[in-house]
Order: C-alpha cells, then sequence, then structure tokens
C-alpha cells in the first residue's frame, strides 16, 4: 500500500502518517532464525489481475510455512516500498498482511497481521488519499471510519484486539480490503474506476504483444 495523506508529516520516505501503535505483532528483522534464512522478493501482481478479487483464505495454524510467507511480505513490501502488503498481492489467498508505518530514517517497525478482523467501526469518518502497490502510480482520496477495533493473530498465533485510529486505521481497513477481494478503487466514482481498469487492461495487454 501506498499513501498520499494531505497535511502528513513530510519526513516520512512514502506520503505517510504517524507511526504504528505499540502492543502489535512483530518481527524484529534483525533476528535470523531457520525460518527467515532465504527471504524472497516476490512479484507483485497488478491490475487486471484477476487473483487481486479472490477472498482470501483464512490461516489454520501459524506455522514455518507462514512465518517464511510474512518474511517474503516483508522483504517485497520494503523493495516496493510501500507501507502495506497483503499476501494476496504476491499471489497467495492467505489471510495474512504486513505493515510498517514507521519514518524514512527511524528503525523498521514491522507488524504482522494474520487472520485480521475489523470487530468495531467508528461513525466518524476520515479521509485519506490513498494508493496501492497493485495499483502503481494512481491515487485517490478515500473516505473510511476514523477508528476501528482489529483482532488478529500475531507470529506467534497469538490473539490480540488493538483499537487504531489515523494512518493506522486506514492501512488496516485497506490491507484488510485486499484480503477480501476488494480495492481502493471500488470506493471511488464508476466512471474513474472504469477508466483505471482499462488503462491497466490496456497496459497488460501491450505488456504481453511485447
Amino acid at each position: 500500500m501506498r499513501f498520499a495523506a494531505a497535511g502528513t508529516n513530510s519526513e516520512h520516505s512514502y506520503p505517510l502518517g504517524p507511526r504504528g501503535a505499540t502492543g502489535l505483532g512483530r518481527i524484529d528483522r534483525g533476528l535470523r532464525t531457520a525460518y527467515i534464512a532465504d527471504m524472497a522478493v516476490r512479484e507483485i501482481i497488478k491490475l487486471p489481475d484477476k487473483r487481486l478479487r479472490l477472498k482470501s483464505e483464512p490461516v489454520k495454524r501459524v506455522d514455518a510455512g507462514i512465518r517464511k510467507l510474512v518474511d517474503d511480505l516483508f522483504e517485497t513490501m520494503y523493495d516496493a516500498p510501500g507501507i502495506g502488503l497483503a499476501a494476496i498481492q504476491i499471489g497467495v489467498a492467505k489471510r495474512v498482511m504486513t505493515m510498517d508505518l514507521s519514518k524514512k530514517d527511524d528503525t523498521h517497525e514491522p507488524q504482522v497481521f494474520i487472520n485480521p478482523e475489523v470487530t468495531w467501526a467508528s461513525a466518524e469518518t476520515a479521509k485519506y488519499e490513498e494508493g496501492c502497490l497493485s495499483i502503481p502510480e494512481f491515487y485517490e482520496e478515500v473516505e473510511r471510519p476514523a477508528k476501528v477495533k482489529v483482532k488478529y493473530l500475531d507470529i506467534d498465533g497469538k490473539e490480540h484486539e488493538i483499537e487504531a485510529t489515523g494512518l493506522l486505521a486506514t492501512c488496516l481497513q485497506h490491507e484488510i480490503d485486499h484480503i477480501n477481494g476488494v480495492l481502493f478503487i471500488d470506493y471511488i466514482s464508476k466512471l474513474k474506476r472504469d477508466r483505471i481498469v482499462k488503462k491497466f487492461a490496456k497496459a497488460a495487454k501491450h505488456s504481453m504483444a511485447d
């Protein structure tokens, strides 16, 4: 995920907002355990790839395979670069997503959410200009609930529930949408949405021809 939010801090490497809240599921990228020995940057699928519309399956058990997936998601997200990435964006239909809202020159603050679920959303809303690694170079203002509560599993399979506001709330909703087969362009007008879908379909057709 990419953001270009109006009024955000210019110190960020990508146009973001505040750093992630504490108490979230995290992976210390400095720790090299067996399951992260072979990190890999994966290809991010883009429109009009139909897999982006798949509803991802819940993770039944957080095992070495899921941990390897998480590590690949981080490597791919940082390489892009982006602040959030869902497993389906690398073609894996599992309810897993990663985020990092840290500032440009600060230590990474990686966050892991497995089987995330919004359990409550405020009536109050907030607007951010959102972008997406699967829809590159396109940004549009999207209105979402300003506060949400999200239940999820961390990298150890332990359950947590957090209340998020600001950019964290928006990013969580954006990535959870991904694992439900929803894209941020679904919140804009049909005219704009059809135009961007046609643009990416045309680009993909030309790429295949080459």
